[in-house]
């Protein structure tokens, strides 16, 4: 079933994450670590510490001569007002869902993204781009998780949508290296009430508790997982993973949507680790933030004096 939603207001062949790691990796050469992000409740060098353990950060951590890296700390009253942006338009199509794996550092869910079906375009976005995936990102504990920070607030997950320009590309692997050639919605995660989307996607995690595992997940709406608040950031900048190309068209949504604790400590029960191998709880899989530059945060709505963050 289609299903369109305003914002702003693979199949098993496809490529695997580690294979695509491994294609793209090779270009990319040693560059000296960028600043981390503040840390306010515990040690940044804990934090830093269980996410540079992982074997995808164990080379370099960014592009050399890189201009424009994510995540980034959103500075909520310097981001600039842009009238022009409209809303964005999300249309996806719940049976494209494929199955959810485990990718050795998230969970993915994977959609057909052989037709238009599943999609988003409008707000910043010149053409049509289709869903390719979804993932999320979290700490060890609830204190931190997020890539993305909102005036150095940090959340304790982050979810990613991946869609690629179908416009101007004639295959996702090709729009990864180009010009436009991707757009990620970023929705932050925060503690709250029970989130009866998620639910679906928590229920099948015990099958996909090792690396490479997967498992078959029946029509999911991704949609269910976006905030009722049409409002968001958008930048250029780039992939959060390797090959962390330049090619990130970015999307955060302002509003976080609410998921409960235990609801999010299923996501900790995953490992970094295949069956057989020493058993690695898969946790802090985030990228640490990178320098803004000369780079502008613009916004769909007009910055309030009530609060800055949700």
């Amino acid at each position: 079933m289609l299903k369109t939603t305003m914002l702003g207001r693979r199949n098993p062949e496809s490529w695997s994450f580690s294979y695509l790691v491994k294609w793209l990796w090779g270009t990319l050469r040693s560059h000296p670590m960028r600043p981390e992000r503040p840390c306010s409740q515990h040690s940044c060098a804990q934090r830093n510490g269980n996410n540079a353990s992982h074997p995808l950060w164990k080379g370099p951590l960014s592009m050399l001569g890189g201009t424009r890296q994510s995540p980034v700390d959103i500075k909520w009253r310097d981001s600039i007002y842009d009238p022009q942006l409209q809303p964005l338009r999300v249309s996806y199509d719940a049976a494209a869902c494929l199955y959810v794996w485990n990718t050795g550092y998230f969970f993915q869910v994977e959609f057909d993204d052989s037709t238009e079906g599943s999609g988003i375009s409008g707000g910043p976005l010149e053409n049509h781009y289709r869903l390719r995936q979804f993932h999320f990102h979290w700490g060890a504990v609830d204190q931190w998780g997020s890539e993305h920070t909102v005036d150095n607030h940090v959340y304790p997950a982050e979810l990613h949508l991946v869609h690629w320009n179908s416009v101007r590309y004639q295959t996702y692997k090709e729009a990864i290296l180009g010009e436009n050639g991707l757009a990620v919605i970023g929705v932050f995660l925060k503690l709250g009430t029970w989130h009866k989307e998620l639910q679906k996607l928590v229920e099948v995690l015990p099958e996909i508790k090792h690396k490479d595992s997967r498992a078959a997940l029946g029509p999911f709406e991704p949609a269910g997982l976006l905030p009722s608040c049409p409002d968001y950031w958008t930048y250029p900048g780039s992939l959060t993973t390797p090959p962390l190309t330049e090619s990130v068209t970015w999307v955060i949504q302002k509003q976080p949507i609410e998921v409960a604790p235990d609801q999010l400590s299923a996501f900790r029960t995953l490992l970094f680790s295949a069956l057989g191998e020493e058993e690695k709880m898969m946790v802090n899989n985030y990228r640490p933030l990178q320098p803004l530059m000369n780079r502008k945060v613009r916004a769909s709505f007009q910055a309030t004096e009530e609060g800055t963050r949700s």
